[in-house]
């Protein structure tokens, strides 16, 4: 995560607190980067994705005890019996006396002791805490994989709440388009210049703009509950959007030519590094599994007190300096090796077409980016001359050369170019955030 990312989510969860119990009486406004920073460190995936990570750091320590020194601290007291002939022992007899009775004892054993074991020399014990180093590597990639799919996530989320906020307003100036030229119609028929079916096409339009208009607004409504959802926040009180559909929104520090894209990704795309951390781990394990042939050297000390009663005991101790080689297991460790070997290649065939997707996922953003921002500037065109279209067929039918149905022609063509237009901004502004995931930025839109 970069400086400015966890920067930005530090101001989103100290908006997110300072608001408190008063934030639920009404909507919520946040920013495109607060949204994206809050999705991706409290999202429900991002938080299952931290403990998977935990899990990986916690078999760290248990490979890492392989190698430690051991110390086990006993005290015992031992009453027994024991029958001498089932010990194979047979005493003579002595002459004139009874036989040796089977039952011996009671014999006390009093011990108090120390032992003390540590691994000299366990190669492949060493690898097999490398290979688990590398498996959290795996996890803390895995971790970042869901951020940034979290990320994207919320900012698709905010941008069709953009939108429909964009629609919402788009909408409320149709209408309010309408109701003008219902007045401009009455007032020419008032003035005897223009007929009764022209107020009644104007008042058809109005109409018809205050039902688009009451869908907006639920539109609106759905896009901000949805938004607060993605966001795992409390859907009761929805986000309002401070950011509209500005021609930078989606914006982030994604190169966007495509080879530096590419190798930007390639050294910012958490799953390569996962994938890339498997592989590892993958050879690390065979590697271990292969060095179980190689002995492996052991020394242990045993200090303590032994005798029959803890007050007449005395001081034993034992020294010792243990090599083990494996020989034989029934070639068992063979096929763990070939499994292992067949796991590797298939890492390797997933980093392989990884690459290539990576690639095939930046050359397509950077098309659809310069396809959405050839669309926004003949959107922009159409709307310019849509709107001089109104104006020009208002001019005529005030100056009484031409009816209404002009006027609700270009009316028509406005509310078109609109549509046109948001959509425009909607798909640049998408593009960018696929650029941005494709990249591994996707937590530094703003």
């Amino acid at each position: 995560m970069t400086k400015r990312s966890i920067a930005r989510c530090a101001l989103a969860l100290a908006a997110l607190t300072l608001a408190g119990p008063a934030a639920a009486a009404g909507p919520r406004r946040m920013t495109l980067a607060e949204a994206v920073a809050i999705a991706s460190n409290q999202s429900p995936g991002v938080a299952i994705a931290q403990l998977r990570s935990q899990e990986a750091a916690a078999k760290v320590t248990q490979s890492r005890g392989a190698l430690l020194p051991s110390v086990t601290g006993q005290a015992s007291v031992v009453d027994r019996t024991f029958n001498l002939y089932t010990l194979g022992i047979t005493l003579p007899s002595i002459p004139g006396l009874p036989p040796y009775a089977e039952l011996q004892g009671p014999v006390y054993d009093s011990e108090a002791r120390l032992v003390v074991a540590q691994p000299l020399f366990n190669v492949a014990s060493w690898r097999k805490m490398r290979a688990s180093q590398l498996g959290e590597l795996g996890a803390r990639a895995d971790q970042g994989v869901s951020s940034e799919s979290a990320a994207q996530a919320a900012a698709l989320a905010y941008l069709r709440a953009a939108r429909a906020e964009a629609v919402l307003k788009a909408r409320t100036d149709d209408l309010g388009l309408a109701q003008a030229l219902q007045s401009l119609a009455e007032a020419q028929l008032a003035a005897g210049t223009s007929p009764q079916i022209d107020v009644t096409r104007a008042r058809t339009e109005v109409a018809a703009a205050k039902g688009t208009l009451v869908i907006a607004r639920n539109a609106r409504d759905r896009a901000r509950i949805d938004l607060a959802r993605t966001l795992g926040l409390d859907p009761s009180a929805p986000i309002e959007v401070a950011d509209s559909l500005r021609a930078e929104l989606g914006a982030s520090d994604s190169p966007t030519d495509a080879p530096g894209a590419v190798s930007f990704a390639l050294d910012h795309r958490q799953e390569l590094r996962g994938e890339t951390a498997r592989l590892a781990r993958a050879r690390a394990d065979r590697s271990a599994i292969a060095d179980e042939r190689l002995p492996h050297v052991d020394v242990s000390a045993d200090w303590g007190q032994s005798g029959q009663h803890y007050g007449d005991a005395i001081y034993t101790y034992t020294y010792a300096l243990a090599v083990t080689l494996p020989l034989v297991d029934g070639f068992r460790r063979e096929g763990r090796i070939a499994e292992q070997g067949a796991m590797v290649r298939e890492s390797e065939v997933r980093e392989h077409d990884l690459r290539d997707q990576i690639d095939a996922e930046v050359s397509g953003a950077l098309l659809d980016l310069a396809s959405g921002q050839e669309q926004l500037s003949v959107a922009s065109e159409r709307l310019r001359l849509a709107k001089d279209e109104v104006d020009q067929a208002t001019d005529r039918f005030t100056s009484g050369v031409a009816g209404n149905i002009e006027v609700i022609e270009a009316q028509s063509s406005l509310v078109k170019a609109r549509d046109a237009d948001i959509d425009a901004r909607f798909a640049v502004a998408s593009a960018r955030v696929a650029l941005a995931r494709a990249a591994g930025v996707a937590r530094d839109v703003h």
